[in-house]
């Protein structure tokens, strides 16, 4: 503090901070992404451990022995679901009761702004049927729930069935001190939401009509989702990206690895095994693609299983898939019954909520982590290069204009811009933002009348056109200024921008660090380096190059590369187009809050920079 209260030594750091502010700012910028990616680096993550001891400290002895008896249930299950043509409700609750469950059954209906891309739909029903196992030996106030989403075709059966049969062999235990509820849900995604406002008698979703459930359970604690498309299994895959970036309690996935070893369960995550060669080129890629796989999944803000959408309540969930891509292997529907039988008993133990453990997290591999205290750093240098370039603007609006050799202008301080000048590109980018949140789903009547397009691609489209029809603000803003804008507004305007996108990026990275990194690094770049005297055409280009559309472009083609499933341009121009309209329906959908973070905030900030780039 003694530095900073002494004039002279302030205005020597300050005379610093600006004499070597470009240099900074670029090392600041490699830094950061050097941080990033050495966070791959298996000697700076963290090793896993179960923190608490309610799960850890007991040992559980799995003797589900039903598979194949469950197998031969979702196939009965297939029977009648290709028989009804659907959801085989009637069915279903025979068989929930049949095996002493209490059972419900729900119905839902819900109107789509627009028809999904893939079914064409504009309402949506169905049903939902759950049942109840009472806990024998608690007072019933928490619960745990077991989910299988009942999908079209064949999806998806296997798991209906393996369900069915756990829930027949819990109802002999006696050792459960939380109700455990069964939930075949139809729809996926939207049932699964459905279900949740009905259970917690919530309203969060419009144009959404549900029966209100009959039966509750207590408080739910956590929920595992089921998925199995196959009867051969030969590793078993944890998803646990929820909505707007949200992540269950890392005891919820480091319980499940420790099954996994148990059981001798080929597990991944993010598709992709455990390697042990760490120190070599190969491993290191090998980590750092599928850190970056879990960023871009949690950047999207989609909720990417049924379990995505628990943790809005705050409850710890998440989803277990069935993959068949490891020939050498191969995992029975017994084995998986015992690695659920054990997670639920683990869970069962609990005295209260998972709360030791991290919430926020990257993973490298199930076997090692890297917590919030190790990469908000890296994020902090790539933001530290916003607070610079807006400590150089200050002091140069500070500065006092220079002597000429004629004496005028001595001693006086620079011209104040008008109000005006400033106030008038920030409020016409922010309309421009409001434009492209509401009109795209509100004009796709008239745009289908007048254009050969369906109502998706009418949203898709307008949304394009209006993101595009922003980049002529500059000579719509100047129209509206009376006279010449000065070289102080500039100036002043960029300093006000460089501050907002400090404070947008800092309060998005703490919801979702992952989407508040990823805008980051293409952001800070433009934002730093944007004036009125660099060429416009090369700078114009590389602006747009670095705007937040291009930047979900990239994240398309670099998402299938890390999948390894690589797509040329006009596929990944098709996906780019898909990943458009899915987002403005998670919006409307599951309130997924990226769409219109993009479009309210992110989007008109970035014109702010556009603006600046042909300020008059």
């Amino acid at each position: 503090m003694g530095l900073l209260s002494d004039p002279n030594r302030r205005k020597a750091i300050t005379s610093l901070l600006t004499r070597l502010n470009t240099p900074i700012c670029v090392v600041c910028y490699l830094a950061g992404i050097a941080w990033f990616m050495g966070l791959a680096f298996e000697p700076f993550t963290l090793r896993t451990y179960m923190s608490e001891n309610a799960m850890g400290s007991t040992m559980v002895e799995e003797r589900f022995p039903s598979g194949e008896r469950a197998l031969a249930t979702a196939r009965e299950f297939a029977a009648h679901k290709k028989k009804v043509g659907g959801m085989p409700v009637d069915w279903l609750v025979k068989t929930m009761r049949a095996q002493g469950l209490e059972v419900f059954t729900q119905s839902f209906s819900r109107n789509l702004p627009f028809p999904d891309e893939s079914k064409e739909r504009f309402v949506v029903r169905g049903t939902n049927v759950y049942g109840i196992l009472r806990a024998p030996r608690a007072p019933r106030t928490e619960a745990l729930v077991l989910s299988a989403p009942c999908s079209p075709g064949n999806s998806n059966n296997q798991a209906v069935g393996l369900l069915l049969g756990l829930a027949q062999y819990f109802r002999s235990q006696i050792y459960w001190a939380k109700d455990i509820i069964f939930l075949v849900n139809e729809h996926d995604l939207i049932g699964v939401q459905a279900w949740l406002e009905g259970y917690h008698h919530t309203n969060i979703t419009e144009n959404c009509r549900i029966t209100s459930s009959l039966g509750r359970a207590g408080s739910i604690q956590a929920a595992l989702s089921l998925e199995l498309n196959s009867d051969v299994v030969t590793s078993l895959d944890l998803v646990l990206e929820g909505l707007n970036g949200q992540l269950p309690n890392l005891d919820l996935a480091n319980l499940f690895h420790a099954f996994c070893q148990k059981l001798g369960i080929l597990c991944t995550i993010q598709g992709k095994l455990q390697r042990s060669d760490w120190d070599t080129v190969e491993g290191y890629t090998h980590s750092a693609q599928t850190m970056l796989l879990m960023v871009l999944k949690q950047a999207s803000g989609r909720p990417w299983g049924e379990h995505g959408l628990f943790l809005r309540y705050h409850i710890e969930a998440a989803s277990i898939r069935g993959v068949n891509s490891f020939r050498q292997y191969k995992t029975d529907a017994t084995s998986i019954g015992r690695l659920f039988e054990g997670m639920v008993r683990k869970l069962n133990n609990l005295l209260e909520r998972l709360h030791q453990s991290y919430f926020f997290y990257l993973m490298p591999s199930l076997t090692r982590f890297v917590s919030i205290g190790y990469y908000m750093p890296a994020f902090g240098l790539l933001t530290t290069i916003l607070l610079l370039r807006a400590l150089d603007l200050w002091v140069h609006l500070g500065t006092p204009t220079p002597v000429t050799e004629d004496g005028v202008g001595e001693g006086e301080s620079p011209s104040s811009p008008g109000l005006l000048s400033v106030l008038t590109p920030v409020v016409i980018s922010h309309l421009t933002g409001v434009a492209l949140y509401t009109l795209p789903v509100l004009s796709q009547e008239m745009a289908v009348e007048h254009f050969p397009v369906s109502e998706t691609e009418a949203v898709v489209l307008t949304a394009i056109a209006i993101y595009t029809a922003g980049l002529a603000l500059p000579h719509n803003t100047h129209r509206l200024i009376s006279g010449e804008g000065t070289e102080q507004g500039w100036r002043v305007l960029k300093l006000v921008a460089l501050l907002y996108l400090a404070v947008l990026l800092g309060c998005t990275a703490l919801i979702n660090f992952s989407l508040g990194f990823i805008l980051a690094v293409t952001l800070v770049p433009a934002a730093a380096c944007v004036t009125p005297h660099v060429p416009k055409a090369l700078s114009a280009v590389a602006m747009v190059l670095l705007s937040p559309g291009c930047t979900i472009l990239y994240c398309v083609f670099l998402f299938q590369e890390l999948q390894e499933v690589p797509v040329s341009l006009a596929e990944g121009w098709m996906l780019f187009l898909s990943v458009i309209s899915q987002g403005i329906l998670d919006h409307a959908l599951y309130g997924s809050l990226v769409y219109p973070l993009l479009a309210l905030l992110v989007y008109p900030c970035w014109l702010l920079f556009w603006n600046i780039l042909f300020w008059k």
